[in-house]
């Protein structure tokens, strides 16, 4: 399956008198500068291996390397011929990750791998690029020496028998010796363990000396702002995953929480911050931040919300508003150990989750905002509307729904009645083949009903599935665009000089304010209404000396 580190191409890349070598070249660059990968040439886009019959004439090989190395700039190739299982021959383009240098074509284009596909590095991208680069290796590289015998044994033996025990780990990996277990997972180089080996199973003087190992900060605000408490992880006596253990453990706010209704005669505990985010959260802190980059971790903690701030940009490709379909890892290694032990959800899934977390609870998504030199990330601890929780609950336990509709799910209620444009925002996406795919059998099974066309389209819950639910009273929220014209044009006619939230608070609030100033903005074009005062203080009112 084609994704960040693998690719199929055709053997029609080399067919007629112009093959596709700059295209091939672009993309070993992408793979070069984020963590290497494979290109496998004469396999198609929808087939696992290439034709039973298929062979490959053995010049094409170092013909491929050559054009290669003339095509562009700190590329590291090794190109084979090899024979799939059905017994066809395909070409194997091994791309190894570029060092600490920038990878680039001979005409001086940058690329980079995001997901399935290279992607164009903007000009104002450069300075990102070659401020990441050392990040993407800082993990294998040796720095200290330093040999088995000298690290921390305790954290190795718990390192080791937890891989072993592990169900995301195949057999054959957990039979391996320790050594082996070591170099599989990019800790130990030559018999010396490299930076990501100390990180986990080092000594704290060991883990000290490392450029910029971990530190983490809790600090509590009152609702004035106040600073009344902190607690610091500063002894580098912790590996990443003894670190979110001890974050976890050692702060009792996170026992803090409201009781809600769970079913019909029970109660239970609804946490501010449920533990699956705290541990998702501080693993993506730890497993996605620059190990090149001084900073502390901190999580501060107010009255109202949670926040996250991670030293470090977003990876180049990654930005707050694509961060639940991109995903590009720093720290490629690091992520794997994460994965296999537990801590983490595989590549492009830890948002989705704490997304479905909060919207199951009747909450805010995150809030992911990106700063000059770090990234934040928001939870609210703000419950909608307890009755959510259990209506969320009948509908995904009655139709099996997925994570992605769970999501939007959440999201459609919380609103009510949600505009397209608004919608796709949310989720983060404008392809329609795509938002499709995520509404699946809300849409399948008529759970979601829709109403208008193109980018007047609104979702909502359908009537019939809130039968004899706290929310089956019927409200203003799906209202026909016809009947809220007259509604608009009754209230101006009793309320001239009216700003646009006065209107909105006395015909309902449950309108979407978008939608009401998309429809007076109609009425405005078609003068039936008139408007006076500036943007910010505009009035409007209906001019009784037009016929």
């Amino acid at each position: 399956m084609e994704g960040s580190s693998y690719e199929k191409k055709s053997l029609k890349l080399f067919d007629g008198k112009n093959p596709e070598w700059k295209m091939l070249a672009k993309d070993c660059v992408g793979f070069a500068n984020v963590n290497g990968g494979i290109i496998a040439i004469g396999i198609e886009d929808n087939d696992d291996f290439p034709p039973a019959d298929q062979t490959i004439p053995h010049d094409l090989t170092e013909l491929i390397r050559k054009r290669i190395s003339e095509l562009t700039v700190n590329v590291g190739t090794v190109v084979t011929i090899e024979k799939a299982r059905n017994g066809g021959e395909f070409i194997k383009i091994v791309i190894h990750p570029s060092a600490s240098s920038v990878a680039s074509t001979t005409d001086g284009q940058y690329y980079i791998r995001i997901s399935d596909a290279c992607k164009p590095v903007l000009p104002d991208e450069l300075t990102r690029l070659f401020t990441d680069k050392p990040a993407f290796n800082w993990e294998t590289k040796v720095v200290q020496k330093v040999t088995i015998d000298k690290c921390d044994n305790r954290k190795l033996n718990q390192f080791v028998n937890e891989i072993r025990k592990s169900d995301r780990v195949s057999d054959f990996i957990k039979q391996k010796s320790t050594e082996e277990l070591l170099a599989y997972y990019q800790m130990l180089s030559d018999n010396y363990l490299t930076n990501l080996g100390i990180l986990w199973v080092g000594t704290a003087q060991q883990r000290a000396r490392l450029s910029f190992a971990p530190i983490v900060q809790f600090l509590k605000y009152d609702h004035v702002g106040n600073k009344i408490r902190k607690l610091v992880w500063d002894d580098f006596s912790l590996n990443p995953k003894e670190l979110i253990e001890e974050v976890w453990e050692k702060i009792p706010e996170w026992k803090e929480g409201i009781e809600v209704t769970d079913g019909i005669f029970g109660r239970k505990t609804l946490y501010h911050y449920n533990e699956n985010i705290i541990r998702e959260l501080l693993a993506n802190a730890l497993a996605h931040r620059p190990y090149t980059t001084r900073g502390d971790i901190f999580i501060n903690l107010y009255p109202d919300r949670l926040e996250i701030h991670n030293p470090g940009l977003l990876p180049l490709g990654v930005t707050p508003n694509n961060i639940l379909h991109q995903s590009v890892r720093r720290n490629d290694h690091l992520c794997k150990i994460f994965y296999d032990l537990n801590l983490m959800e595989r590549e492009g899934s830890g948002y989705d989750k704490i997304y479905e977390i909060l919207l199951s609870e009747a909450k805010e998504p995150p809030i992911v905002e990106e700063k000059n030199d770090r990234v934040k990330v928001i939870v609210l601890n703000a419950i909608k509307n307890t009755d959510y929780i259990q209506l969320i609950e009948k509908i995904k336990s009655q139709f099996f729904l997925n994570q992605k509709e769970i999501i939007c799910l959440g999201i459609i209620l919380q609103h009510k009645n949600i505009t397209a444009t608004e919608f796709a925002k949310k989720i983060q996406s404008k392809d329609d083949k795509q938002i499709k795919n995520w509404l699946g059998k809300l849409l399948q099974y008529n759970i979601v009903n829709t109403k208008g066309k193109t980018k007047g389209m609104r979702y909502f819950v359908n009537p019939e599935v809130l039968k004899g639910t706290p929310f089956e009273k019927t409200d203003l929220s799906n209202i026909a665009d016809h009947r809220l014209f007259s509604l608009i044009l009754e209230d101006l006619e009793k309320y001239p000089k009216s700003s646009l939230n006065e209107i909105h608070e006395r015909i309902g609030k449950e309108i979407p304010l978008r939608r009401l100033r998309y429809c007076i903005y109609q009425l405005h074009k078609e003068q039936k209404v008139r408007a006076s005062g500036s943007k910010k203080f505009r009035k409007y009112f209906i001019d009784k000396n037009r016929g």
